[in-house]
C-alpha cells in the first residue's frame, strides 16, 4: 500500500507540474509522443504483432515476391505495404527492423550516458591532472568524425574476431562502436555542470561532515546535473538509430539474419529504378518520422527543463 500511496502521489505531482503543463499545451509535442511510443511498443512486441513471420523461410513463397502495395494494382490485402525479392512482407519487415535499430539506439546510449556521465563527474570533481588528461582525450576524439571512429571500431572487430563469431556479436559490436564514438557530449556537459555545482553550500557542507568525494559525486552532484544530460541522451537516441542505419546501408551493420531499418533501405535501393519503390521508400519513411518524433520530444524536454524558459 505503501509503494502504490508513492506511486499515486508522484503521479499527482507530475500532473501538476510544469513539465506536464508544457507538455499537453503543445500538440505537436503530444503527437510526436504518441508516435514514438507506438514506434517503441510495436518494436518491443514485434514477434507477436507482425502479421507474417518474414525471417521462417519455410513461410516465405517467392511466388509473392516484389508484390506492390494493397492499393495499388496487383497488390493484395495480406501485404498491406507490398513484398520485397523474397516475398517477406514489408510490413513485418519494418517493425522487425525497427526493433534492431532501436535496440542498438537504447543500449548505445545508456553505454555513452555511463561513461560521459562517470568521466564528467570526475574531470569536473576532481579536477587538476585528471581533468586535463580526460578533456584531452575528448578534445582528440572530436577531431574525428564518430561514423569513422564506428567504422574504424568495427573493422577491427572484423580483423580480430572470425567471420561467424563476429556475425553473431554484430550487435554488440555495433552498440560498443556508438556508445564509444558518442560519449564526448555527455562528458563536456557534466563537467561544466560539476564544476559549478562543487562550489555550492550543500556540497561543502557535505565535505566538511566528512563524506567520501565519490559518495558527494554520486549522491549528491549527479542529480544536479541530470537535466541537461536527459535532454542530450534523447536527442542521442535519434542520432544513435540513424547511425546504425547509415552502417547497415553501407554493409557493416547488423548481419542480414537481423536486419535493421538501414539493411532493408539497401535492399530496397537496389530495385528502386526497376520499379519496385515501396521496397525502400517505407522503411526511410518509417526511419524518418522515428528520429523526427525523438527530436521533437528532445527539443521540447530542453525548453521544459530549462527555468529560464517558464
Amino acid at each position: 500500500m505503501a509503494i502504490w500511496r508513492n506511486f499515486t502521489d508522484l503521479v499527482r505531482r507530475f500532473l501538476a507540474s510544469d513539465v506536464y503543463y508544457s507538455f499537453k499545451r503543445s500538440p505537436t509535442v503530444v503527437v510526436a509522443f504518441a508516435l514514438t511510443m507506438l514506434f517503441m511498443v510495436s518494436a518491443a512486441f514485434a514477434p507477436w504483432i507482425v502479421p507474417h513471420n518474414t525471417y521462417e523461410v519455410a513461410t516465405l513463397n517467392l511466388m509473392d515476391a516484389f508484390l506492390p502495395p494493397a492499393w495499388v494494382q496487383g497488390g493484395k490485402l495480406t501485404y498491406l505495404l507490398g513484398t520485397d525479392d523474397q516475398g517477406r512482407d514489408v510490413f513485418s519487415t519494418i517493425i522487425l527492423g525497427a526493433r534492431v535499430s532501436l535496440l542498438v539506439g537504447f543500449a548505445s546510449v545508456a553505454l555513452a550516458l555511463t561513461m560521459g556521465v562517470a568521466l564528467g563527474l570526475i574531470a569536473g570533481y576532481v579536477g587538476g591532472v585528471t581533468d586535463s588528461v580526460i578533456m584531452r582525450v575528448a578534445d582528440v576524439k572530436l577531431s574525428f568524425p564518430a561514423i569513422l571512429i564506428v567504422l574504424l571500431i568495427d573493422g577491427v572487430a572484423r580483423g580480430i574476431l572470425p567471420r561467424d563469431v563476429h556475425d553473431k556479436a554484430a550487435v554488440y559490436v555495433i552498440v560498443l562502436a556508438i556508445g564509444l564514438s558518442t560519449w564526448i557530449q555527455y562528458a563536456r556537459t557534466v563537467r561544466g555542470l560539476t564544476l559549478v555545482e562543487k562550489n555550492k553550500e550543500y556540497v561543502q557542507a557535505a565535505r566538511v561532515i566528512g563524506l567520501h568525494p565519490m559518495l558527494i559525486m554520486f549522491r549528491h552532484v549527479l542529480p544536479n546535473v541530470m537535466g541537461p544530460v536527459l535532454v542530450i541522451g534523447t536527442l542521442g537516441l535519434g542520432i544513435a538509430v540513424l547511425t546504425e542505419s547509415t552502417l547497415s546501408f553501407l554493409g557493416v551493420g547488423v548481419p542480414p539474419t537481423e536486419p535493421s531499418l538501414g539493411t532493408l533501405i539497401r535492399i530496397g535501393n537496389n530495385f528502386l529504378f526497376s520499379g519496385e519503390w515501396w521496397m525502400a521508400i517505407f522503411p526511410g519513411l518509417f526511419l524518418v518520422i522515428l528520429v523526427l518524433s525523438v527530436n521533437l520530444l528532445g527539443d521540447w524536454l530542453r525548453d521544459a527543463l530549462n527555468p529560464k524558459l517558464r
